[in-house]
């Protein structure tokens, strides 16, 4: 609306000088008829009683010309010099066809405007004194928004069971379970936060984790909020923020590197994130603290550990993932061979090995011995711990 302003200001500015230079060029033309019959003139205007009228007469001059001649003092008549007069007609002639073209052409009369404005700015323009600063779009109050951050451990049972418990100092084991059932998994953040959970099949299902029920209760079965595919399980819970990575492998020895936010899913049926190979079995996903420098364990039910860095994993939002431990497929199929347990650790971080009631630590100078490229078979414990349960990782400092 300025600027609109501003044409019709600049507009009127240019017709107003306009109208001033026809004018000026109206009254040019009866002094040149003055300079022209300057004996003549003179004569008239000494002897008729009204000149005016017979001069316009005589010389077919206007009234405003006329008027023009008669107010010339006698001295300026004299002077009136012909090429002086056709001087400036030339220059108001210039200025008249510059101020009819730009008046008759709209691209012009902004080029003008346009002008003037950067001649301005550059004279009078200073540093801006009240910041500009950039915000993100408005958008709705998302019901997040207003749910208190309070920290939480969501508890997933064998059976499917989901409840949500105030604070992270749970005995999730100790927990009351239903006849027949048991602890399965369970994942701590933020009563804001959404939950994922992971199924046999390799597909996520997200929830908030404020809508969940009370862990004073026994909770209420997941398959009641979600839509698995018939005779899935859930295998795991996972709460994070967006950009946070995890592990995501099957025990056919494959897996990923994927970020929280991959996992979200925003329908009831969920999403397929990982492949599973036929015969494999989904592995709960694992915390990495550092793609660059964190390590990966894998032991196999035959007692073979292989460690390599989680850098030679590629990232991936779905997929199969790559071999991280050389198993044939047709032995995976057929429950031979697969991977036992498989753990994400820190170069200087030990590694427990729990065989029956044995255990055997390998601190991060021992496990050197079990590094490995991606995709190799891995080397063999010792005896009477290739048997292994389950591994555990124990943090350097803790």
């Amino acid at each position: 609306e300025w600027l609109q302003f501003r044409m019709v200001t600049v507009r009127r500015r240019l017709q107003h000088r306009l109208d001033k230079v026809l004018e000026r060029l109206h009254i040019l033309e009866g002094l040149l008829v003055a300079f022209l019959n300057i004996d003549e003139v003179i004569h008239i205007i000494r002897t008729e009683d009204a000149p005016k009228p017979v001069l316009m007469e005589r010389f077919g001059i206007s009234d405003r010309q006329a008027e023009a001649i008669l107010d010339l003092k006698l001295r300026n008549l004299a002077k009136l010099e012909e090429m002086k007069i056709r001087g400036e007609q030339d220059e108001l002639n210039e200025e008249r066809e510059y101020l009819e073209t730009t008046l008759g052409s709209m691209a012009k009369m902004k080029k003008l405007v346009a002008k003037e404005l950067q001649e301005d700015a550059d004279k009078y323009g200073d540093d801006r004194r009240s910041p500009l600063v950039e915000r993100d779009a408005a958008s709705a109050l998302d019901e997040t928004d207003l749910v208190s951050a309070d920290p939480v451990t969501v508890v997933l049972s064998e059976k499917g069971w989901v409840r949500s418990a105030k604070g992270h100092e749970v005995d999730v084991v100790g927990l009351s379970y239903k006849a027949g059932d048991k602890y399965k998994a369970s994942a701590q953040g933020k009563s804001n936060q959404p939950v994922c959970f992971i199924d046999s099949t390799g597909r996520s299902y997200s929830l908030p984790a404020h809508t969940l029920p009370s862990a004073r209760g026994q909770g209420e079965p997941l398959s009641g909020r979600v839509s698995p595919p018939s005779g899935a399980s859930f295998m795991a819970a996972v709460m994070g923020k967006e950009k946070d990575a995890y592990l995501m492998s099957t025990d056919a020895g494959y897996g990923f590197v994927v970020r929280y936010a991959d996992l979200l899913a925003n329908k009831k049926a969920g999403k397929t994130v990982l492949s599973v190979p036929k015969g494999a079995k989904v592995l709960p996903p694992k915390p990495i603290a550092s793609t660059d420098d964190d390590l990966i364990a894998l032991v196999s039910n035959e007692g073979r550990l292989l460690v390599f860095p989680v850098k030679e994993l590629p990232e991936m939002a779905r997929g199969k993932g790559n071999k991280m431990m050389s198993i044939p497929g047709a032995r995976v199929a057929d429950r031979v061979e697969f991977v036992q347990d498989m753990q994400v650790l820190g170069p200087q971080d030990a590694l427990t090995i729990h065989a029956g009631k044995r255990h055997l630590t390998l601190k991060a100078s021992d496990l050197e011995h079990y590094y490995g490229e991606r995709g190799r078979r891995g080397a063999k414990l010792p005896r009477g711990f290739q048997n292994v349960d389950q591994m555990a990782v124990e943090r350097k400092g803790e």
